[in-house]
């Protein structure tokens, strides 16, 4: 056998180089094109579906003066709120085991608290300041809600999220529109007393399915 020169080692050594550069800018640029193609895809389903299960909307559920209003506290990604892949699969399957007439989501017994605390403590801190008011010896008005979880089926042209509602506990316990309407700021609002009237019973039957969350304002 005939060894290599200096020149035919360093060629070599060259084009090993050079074939390793184009495969590693290949492989990641075919990756970069099949991550947009796939994320444009994904998007395009939910956005026809009208299902975006990768998200979580926290609302405020008021009765004030015979009408309810839905107001949003906050909304973010799964994966921002419940920090734990795991845990985010399990919110994702327990949404899409959600029906019409079951619509807090059917979370495994050993599992509720944990998964509902990583909703608690995201939602806590938009309330601090009211418990800094209290720990400073401030006059502050205490308010307890139920925190649950939801992903409400509601017909073809609306959106479908998971949903954590907060709604005066007092309320929960005693639901002031279990056979009635409240007024409603939009018609499809129905939908959500309906919610509420079923949280109500699951509160009484089992009330792990929900956390308390105590604020002060």
């Amino acid at each position: 056998m005939f060894g290599l020169n200096g020149d035919e080692v360093s060629a070599e050594y060259i084009k090993r180089i050079v074939v390793t550069i184009l495969v590693a800018v290949t492989t990641s640029t075919a990756t970069f094109f099949a991550g947009r193609w796939w994320g444009r895809y994904k998007a395009n389903r939910q956005w026809a579906a009208k299902e975006f299960l990768d998200r979580i909307i926290v609302s405020l559920n008021i009765f004030a003066d015979g009408c309810l209003k839905i107001r949003t506290v906050m909304e973010k990604s799964l994966h921002e709120v419940f920090l734990n892949r795991v845990a985010v699969e399990k919110i994702e399957a327990a949404a899409r085991a959600t029906t019409t007439d079951k619509p807090v989501m059917p979370i495994p017994k050993d599992d509720r608290w944990f998964l509902l605390n990583f909703v608690l403590n995201a939602v806590a801190e938009h309330f601090v300041a009211g418990h800094i008011r209290q720990d400073a010896g401030q006059p502050v008005t205490i308010v307890k809600y139920a925190l649950f979880l939801t992903c409400e089926l509601v017909g073809d042209e609306r959106i479908r999220k998971v949903r954590a509602m907060l709604v005066r506990q007092d309320l929960l316990i005693e639901f002031p529109y279990q056979d009635t309407m409240p007024r409603l700021e939009n018609p499809w609002h129905a939908d959500r007393i309906k919610t509420l009237r079923y949280a109500a019973e699951l509160y009484k039957k089992e009330p792990d399915y929900f956390l308390t969350l105590e604020v002060c304002v």
